[in-house]
């Protein structure tokens, strides 16, 4: 079964780290999807979409978040989609931990994209690598928004005609890493520590 996630475009741009290991997509392995609008509301879109498609059981979510960020606005908003909204839910979701720790101030005498290499270091052997995480600092900031989804078992039949029709309209950049199998629980592993190292400094 081919990549539903493989090509480079400029309408529809995509990033897939996973393919550098594997030439298709394994439809049961854990995976990381990056949708990254080019609007601060462009992520409302996606949840929409990404509702449809747990209601119709074509994808297994085992987290997912949305990432606004307001103009004039220092940081991003963090929102939970499988919760409603508030600190405790966003303070249980790797992923929102992880957005977090991607736009923690760096620390005194570090420097500039440290904070990056020390977080993939941290994170090796989950499958999210140092580019996948500067790709995606580098494509949020003001005025954009993002959806980020940690997915178990997806109908690849049903998911890959939305996403298609995502990329067609050219207002989003789509990032995708397909994890090993016991990456889910690492990965929450490596934000855990992460996050009570963070606030011990």
């Amino acid at each position: 079964m081919s990549n539903w996630s493989g090509k480079r475009s400029r309408a529809g741009r995509q990033s897939n780290r996973g393919s550098q290991r594997r030439s298709a997509v394994d439809p049961t392995a854990p995976a990381l999807t990056v949708w990254i609008y080019d609007s601060a509301l462009g992520a409302a879109a996606g949840e929409v979409r990404l509702r449809n498609l747990r209601k119709r059981n074509a994808l297994e979510v085992h987290d997912a978040i949305t990432v606004s960020w307001m103009p004039g606005c220092h940081e991003p908003r963090i929102g939970h989609l499988r919760l409603q909204t508030s600190a405790a839910a966003i303070r249980g979701s790797a992923l929102g931990g992880l957005v977090g720790l991607i736009f923690l101030p760096p620390s005194p005498g570090v420097a500039a994209g440290g904070g990056i290499a020390a977080l993939a270091r941290r994170l090796r052997g989950t499958g999210i690598d140092q580019m996948f995480l500067e790709e995606m600092k580098a494509h949020l900031h003001p005025e954009t928004s993002a959806l980020l989804m940690l997915s178990g078992e997806v109908d690849l039949d049903q998911v890959r005609p939305v996403i298609e029709r995502g990329l067609v309209r050219g207002d989003v950049v789509l990032m995708h890493a397909q994890l090993p199998h016991d990456a889910s629980e690492a990965l929450r592993d490596a934000v855990r520590q992460l996050q009570g190292n963070s606030h011990g400094t």
